[in-house]
């Protein structure tokens, strides 16, 4: 099967480095026009530059930065990546990070900060995305969490929690969205290979290499390796693609088994 998204437009957050890097590619690879979205800039030009390596002369691609975490800049990235693109058709919300710590310890802030990077963003952009999806009938939102959304353990908050609210919202916008052909999904983080784990392995393992680090983190997880950041984009391309076209309020555990729940 060769997945297709020719003429489509996309707008991936967190977009630069990483899993989200993966996806654009291989957007533009099934020939999509993507709109990338990250703090920096500097990270954002490069990522641009690869995806423009791999697309054709009519290929869009537009690298926006913001921080998805404020409402103007949800808003504003949103209404960039429309002008760039034309109407957007698929929408993966892919902003995070994995913050978690002792209960007690975590402030106020700390809560609303997570919530506002991991639910908010997700409910501000869908919610720009909806309407003019339900309008031509046709639309992809795709909501990247972690398998914490499924079964949170000690020490997991917030990210735990503000993932489990992201599968609320995947649920309910499916609902609403399912009658119009807006199809929305999730795909749920098992130990990909990222850069959270590069900049962790930088600042926690002086001296072990990436391999070896990644190695290690392989050993309980039933496939005995770590996944790659391709493997996941691999699923978040079939459900933005037309062969997702009856799926709708899943939420996809890929993880190599490692989740104890479905």
């Amino acid at each position: 099967m060769q997945l297709q998204m020719t003429g489509r437009n996309a707008l991936i957050t967190g977009a630069s480095l990483g899993i989200g890097l993966a996806i654009a590619k291989n957007f533009v690879g099934a020939g999509a026009n993507v709109a990338i979205t990250a703090r920096r800039q500097e990270q954002l030009d490069i990522a641009k530059r690869e995806l423009q390596a791999l697309g054709t002369s009519t290929t869009k691609i537009a690298a926006i930065a913001a921080d998805v975490s404020k409402a103007e800049d949800c808003a504003r990235v949103f209404a960039a990546a429309e002008k760039a693109l034309g109407p957007l058709d698929v929408l993966v919300n892919n902003a995070g990070t994995s913050k978690t710590g002792s209960f007690e310890t975590i402030t106020d802030e700390v809560w609303q900060a997570d919530l506002d990077l991991k639910l908010f963003a997700q409910i501000r952009l869908a919610r720009l995305a909806f309407p003019g999806m339900k309008s031509r009938k046709y639309g992809r939102i795709i909501n990247v969490l972690n398998t914490a959304a499924k079964a949170p353990g000690a020490g997991r908050a917030p990210t735990a929690v503000s993932r489990a609210a992201g599968m609320a919202l995947t649920k309910v916008l499916a609902g609403e969205g399912a009658p119009h052909n807006v199809l929305v999904n999730a795909v749920l983080v098992g130990r990909i290979e990222s850069d959270q784990w590069v900049q962790r392995h930088a600042h926690e393992n002086k001296g072990r290499s990436l391999a070896a680090y990644y190695e290690d983190m392989g050993k309980d997880i039933p496939m005995g390796r770590v996944g790659t950041a391709q493997e996941f984009a691999n699923m978040v391309l079939f459900l933005a693609s037309d062969a997702g076209s009856y799926i709708a309020g899943t939420a996809i555990n890929i993880d190599g088994g490692a989740c104890p729940v479905v």
